[in-house]
């Protein structure tokens, strides 16, 4: 199982302590150092069944300096991808990816029915 998180996000904090408290291994990946790949987002979002948008950073400052906004209802789904893959600060997270789905943001509820 992978972790895809930002350390200094409290969400992502949150998320690590829910999954050592239930004690799941999982590999811990920055997602600033170790920004995902446009192959990877692909993967990602296909076994996530969610559309391209909602693995967007909406309340990051990257996406609003952008103006991501009222910019990516012109972009294809190749460009989002794309867009997505130049810099992890436009991705939400955390992201919780095991072999057949994959979880975007932390919901208690969703990741238990995961382990």
């Amino acid at each position: 199982m992978l972790f895809v998180n930002y350390p200094k996000c409290s969400t992502c904090k949150k998320a690590e302590k829910w999954l050592k408290d239930h004690g799941v291994d999982y590999e811990s990946r920055h997602i600033k150092e170790e920004n995902p790949t446009e192959e990877e987002l692909r993967r990602w979002i296909a076994a996530s069944g969610l559309p391209v948008k909602r693995f967007f950073n909406t309340s990051g400052m990257l996406y609003r300096e952008m103006g991501l906004k009222d910019r990516l209802a012109d972009m294809s789904e190749d460009e989002q991808i794309a867009l997505l893959a130049t810099d992890g600060m436009l991705v939400k997270r955390p992201l919780l990816v095991t072999e057949d789905s994959v979880k975007v943001g932390f919901k208690e509820a969703e990741w238990s029915t995961l382990l």
